[in-house]
């Protein structure tokens, strides 16, 4: 893997920075519940979490936006998620020491996620991250979210920093597509919520980490 001179590192939230699947996968079960319907394993919901409400609701209905109950249990499932945020997420494996030693080294880092502000801000701070990242760009934070440039770009604007100074970490194609898009290195986060038939290796990125532990040795 090559090393990447960056001065930031900036990271997909779901399914990258924070394994947010179990909270999740407890508002979709709570949907279900509403509807008389038993609770599906974690794990069945695990490959749709990055696909926020429209992938979950996917899952646990099979709802898509066109049928009439869409909108009411789309608010459902968010009012549920909003209010068990940090129920059971927590930083992936490796995760905490991989920050600590960025931080030790002089490497900031923040996030730039599709989540929006209201969900995305306040997770951050119930899981004690608000204060160290350098910055948090939602996906309400600009008109278009990824896979368009204009967040990653944003969270440039706001770091005084070139795209080639950052290195983008993200577990899905648009994390990948965006960073192309706004001229930033990218590496793909192997242990994220991966679609069914997805395979980080083929998404064109400039290294492939199956750790968080191997985060650090991409920065020279």
């Amino acid at each position: 893997m090559p090393p990447f001179a960056a001065k930031c590192v900036l990271f997909d939230l779901d399914g990258t920075l924070v394994d947010t699947a179990p909270d999740l996968a407890y508002a979709a079960n709570c949907v279900r519940a509403e509807v008389g319907l038993a609770p599906l394993p974690p794990s069945q919901y695990r490959p749709a979490a990055s696909g926020g409400a429209r992938g979950l609701l996917k899952v646990a209905l099979d709802l898509d936006r066109e049928h009439p109950d869409w909108p009411l249990r789309r608010d459902s499932f968010l009012d549920h998620y909003r209010r068990n945020l940090s129920r059971e997420s927590r930083l992936f494996a490796g995760m905490t020491a991989a920050l600590i030693e960025l931080e030790a080294r002089g490497v900031r880092w923040g996030v730039v996620t599709n989540k929006p502000g209201w969900l995305s801000a306040p997770l951050m701070e119930e899981l004690g991250l608000a204060r160290r990242a350098a910055c948090l760009v939602s996906g309400d934070s600009t008109p278009n979210p990824k896979p368009a440039p204009d967040p990653l770009l944003l969270a440039c604007e706001e770091l005084r920093l070139t795209p080639a100074d950052c290195l983008y970490v993200g577990d899905d194609r648009r994390d990948v597509v965006a960073a192309r898009a706004a001229g930033m290195p990218v590496a793909a986060a192997a242990w994220g919520y991966i679609g069914v038939g997805e395979s980080p290796a083929d998404w064109g990125a400039d290294a492939l980490i199956e750790r968080p532990e191997q985060l650090t040795a991409l920065i020279a």
